[in-house]
């Protein structure tokens, strides 16, 4: 699960590879206070000039025309494709074992995309030079703004090949990166006057509308943000993630893990072994839906059976890692605010 992933990077100290001078005479990276945070120099999308990005590591990349060879973060390559954007690689889980779209990878095409590597923490390096990129860009899920899934055993060879861009998703509301998101794809060219576009960001404000009255409606109803693998069960604490953090500032009532449990994770979560999954009573629970969990239909502990939240058919599904584009986070929440109008008091 990405919260343990993010927690011993943390831990580890390990250095972001962004910001690192790219080959090239028209590729360049460097830090510029003078930029304005939050996209473009001039906030306009100049297709045939110069192209500068301040991002949350404080690095602004600079290049003599808007990027087209672009490899990014699977989740990151959807978001951009949502708003008219397309890569030419990606890395990080895009294909199931039967060849489908991963969940990460949203509405891409999987088949015109290369794939530099189909899991967390792999990156084909003489693939993704091959690509001849012009940016790299991921999310970062710590204060150091460590590149995700960039492996740390060759970070230094990617940053050499090409400058990154960093969207962090760390300790933030959601609407914050979703905002950084909609600003680097307008840089990069994207139409966000499109109809498609202002539609699905009114459609994501209202179901934020929609999610806050019905946690105020129903504030007895405790939310279990959890995560399953064969050995341990995860029980997310809200105060990191950006969906858990913006859904509490919406009113939804979650259960927490303890201090003490969660300070020995970098304040990510708490581990439980299967006889103790019912430590924390819960209405509702919503589960991570990565390919890298084991998704509730194939949970086969006695002792999650046993839940009342899961006699109950109140489980739904989470998304850790948001595709950072308002159409795809509008079902996020329209899905919690159903969970929590429907649900019963069971816990």
């Amino acid at each position: 699960m990405f919260n343990a992933r993010a927690t011993h990077l943390t831990r580890r100290g390990i250095l972001a590879a962004g910001g690192a001078l790219g080959l090239g005479a028209v590729l360049t990276a460097c830090g510029d206070e003078d930029a304005k945070s939050g996209g473009s120099d001039d906030g306009t999308a100049a297709k045939s000039g110069p192209w500068s990005f301040k991002d949350d590591r404080g690095t602004t990349v600079k290049l003599d025309k808007v990027p087209t060879n672009i490899v990014a973060f699977t989740g990151v390559a959807a978001a951009l494709h949502d708003y008219g954007v397309q890569v030419k690689g990606v890395f990080g889980p895009t294909t199931t074992k039967d060849g489908k779209p991963d969940v990460q990878a949203g509405d891409l095409d999987v088949s015109k995309v290369t794939v530099l590597g189909n899991e967390w923490g792999k990156l084909n390096v003489e693939k993704y030079a091959t690509l001849a990129p012009e940016v790299l860009i991921t999310t970062t899920f710590d204060t150091a703004g460590t590149l995700w899934s960039v492996p740390e055993d060759s970070k230094d060879k990617v940053a050499k090949l090409a400058p990154s861009v960093a969207i962090s998703v760390f300790d933030r509301q959601l609407t914050q990166p979703l905002q950084r998101m909609w600003e680097l794809a307008e840089s990069l060219g994207a139409d966000m006057k499109a109809k498609k576009v202002t539609d699905a960001k009114a459609a994501f404000e209202k179901a934020a509308a929609r999610l806050r009255a019905a946690a105020k409606a129903k504030p007895e109803i405790r939310v279990l943000a959890g995560s399953a693998s064969a050995e341990l069960f995860y029980v997310s604490g809200t105060n990191l993630s950006v969906d858990l953090e913006y859904f509490k500032a919406l009113g939804v009532n979650f259960v927490e893990p303890s201090e003490a449990a969660k300070k020995a994770t970098g304040g990510w979560f708490e581990s439980l072994s299967w006889e103790n999954v019912d430590k924390y009573p819960a209405d509702v629970i919503i589960m991570d839906d990565r390919a890298s969990t084991i998704q509730p239909a194939d949970i086969t502990e006695g002792t999650w059976k046993q839940l009342p939240a899961v006699k109950a058919g109140q489980v739904i599904s989470r998304s850790p890692e948001p595709i950072l584009s308002y159409d795809k986070c509008t079902p996020l929440l329209d899905n919690l605010a159903e969970a929590i109008e429907n649900a019963k008091k069971v816990g």
